[in-house]
C-alpha cells in the first residue's frame, strides 16, 4: 500500500501533474521545465524528486545535463497505469494545453544565454 500512497501523493499536485504532461511531449532539463511551468529552480527541482522516488519519471546525467522524461513503469504497476492514463487525461484544460503549446519553443541553451 505505500507504493500506491506514494505514486498517489505524487499526483496530488497540480504543478507536478503539469510537469508529467510535458515530459509526455520530451524529455527536458531543469532549467526547460520550469520555464515551461513557471516556477523557481528549487521547486521544480523538489517536484521531479518527488515524481522519480514515485517511480513517474527518470533523469539520467548527459555530460553537465539531466534530462527527466516519463518512467517506463517497471518501478511501480500503478505508476505505469497512472502515467498510462494520463496521457488521455487533461488535454483540453487550459494550464496544459497552454504549456504544451510553448513546449516546442523552450531551449536550455536560450535559457542559458539569458541568465
Amino acid at each position: 500500500m505505500k507504493e500506491f500512497i506514494r505514486v498517489m501523493k505524487a499526483l496530488s499536485d497540480p504543478t507536478r501533474v503539469k510537469i508529467l504532461k510535458i515530459l509526455e511531449k520530451r524529455l527536458m532539463c531543469v532549467c526547460e521545465i520550469q520555464t515551461a511551468i513557471g516556477v523557481a529552480q528549487s521547486t521544480t527541482s523538489k517536484n521531479l524528486k518527488l515524481l522519480e522516488d514515485a517511480g513517474l519519471v527518470e533523469s539520467q546525467k548527459d555530460g553537465l545535463w539531466v534530462n527527466y522524461t516519463l518512467a517506463d513503469g517497471r518501478q511501480s504497476p500503478y505508476a505505469a497505469s497512472l502515467l498510462g492514463n494520463l496521457r488521455h487525461w487533461l488535454n483540453d484544460e487550459q494550464d496544459i494545453s497552454t504549456i504544451m503549446g510553448s513546449i516546442d519553443q523552450i531551449d536550455r541553451f536560450e535559457i542559458l544565454n539569458k541568465n
